[in-house]
């Protein structure tokens, strides 16, 4: 005769029935939470720094800016070249110059490479404000752009003013410490910000990349070839509001007697990366990602 086995106790559910619905329901103990740009700034600063290339990149950029910032000073103090009435700051423009290109490949790379992996699927899908999601990948990466370019300009303003404090250069003034440093790190900035919202209207990073290079270096080629008497307004305003010409305006060295001074050239990228931001935000709303 068998024993009879004790009655097996029922799990307890893991869902309820609504009342009056044929349908079960389900609490999540996860609570929701109302996205917000705080939430997407986040996310992009942890694409930004966990992807390789932007470490790559912003490494060179430290090695142009600051590389050939020393390697000029130490040439110019070695030799017997008299720099009475020059400023010590004006020979961080040449690195800078060089380095600016790492800051429009980062840039272009920022939004342009996850078209092209198709990444940006999943980046719309988790915050479907597409809007939100540009302006935090241009804040986080200005942020970075700001930081480091500051940084590594400061540094070679130091180190030339230490090696060129013999060779009779002017003592900067405090204005013309902020121009170089804060000032051109700006403007920097700015022209990084600028190729991030052309990399997203294009959508493709080597013609994004083609295209901001062209624009930094184009202007002035080309204003060098222009002998023709009939094109020499067109000439002198190609050198006058060239992308290097405009940078140089912040080492007191620009290659042109006229056109912008002070701190116009940061007022003309700032209105010029404003449009192409704005541009950027309509098109993104139209587009199919």
């Amino acid at each position: 005769m068998s024993t009879p086995q004790p009655p097996m106790q029922q799990a307890a559910p893991e869902w309820q029935a609504a009342p009056g619905s044929p349908y079960p329901t389900y609490t999540s103990p996860i609570p929701v939470v109302r996205t917000h740009l705080g939430h997407a700034l986040a996310s992009e600063w942890t694409k930004i720094k966990s992807v390789r290339s932007t470490m790559w990149t912003l490494g060179v950029f430290v090695l142009l800016v600051v590389g050939i910032g020393l390697l000029t000073g130490l040439v110019v103090a070695s030799s017997s070249t008299d720099l009475s009435g020059s400023n010590s700051l004006e020979m961080g423009f040449f690195g800078l110059l060089l380095g600016s290109i790492c800051v429009i490949t980062l840039g272009v790379m920022t939004t342009a490479s996850e078209y092209g992996t198709g990444m940006v699927r999943t980046t719309m899908t988790a915050c479907p404000s597409r809007g939100r999601v540009l302006a935090a990948k241009g804040i986080v990466f200005f942020l970075v752009a700001f930081v480091v370019t500051l940084v590594s300009a400061a540094l070679v303003a130091l180190m030339h003013v230490a090696l060129l404090e013999g060779n009779g250069a002017d003592e900067p003034t405090g204005g013309e410490w902020l121009k170089a440093t804060v000032g051109v790190s700006f403007y920097v900035a700015l022209l990084g910000l600028l190729s991030l919202a052309i990399g997203s209207i294009i959508r493709h990073s080597a013609g994004a990349i083609t295209i901001m290079i062209g624009t930094l270096l184009a202007p002035l080629v080309i204003a060098l070839f222009m002998f023709s008497e009939s094109l020499k307004d067109v000439q002198q305003a190609l050198f006058e509001y060239s992308i290097p010409n405009q940078m140089s305006i912040f080492y007191a060295n620009s290659l042109s007697d006229s056109g912008p001074s002070g701190w116009d050239p940061l007022w003309i990228m700032l209105g010029v990366t404003a449009a192409a931001f704005a541009g950027a935000f309509a098109l993104l709303e139209k587009r199919d990602v």
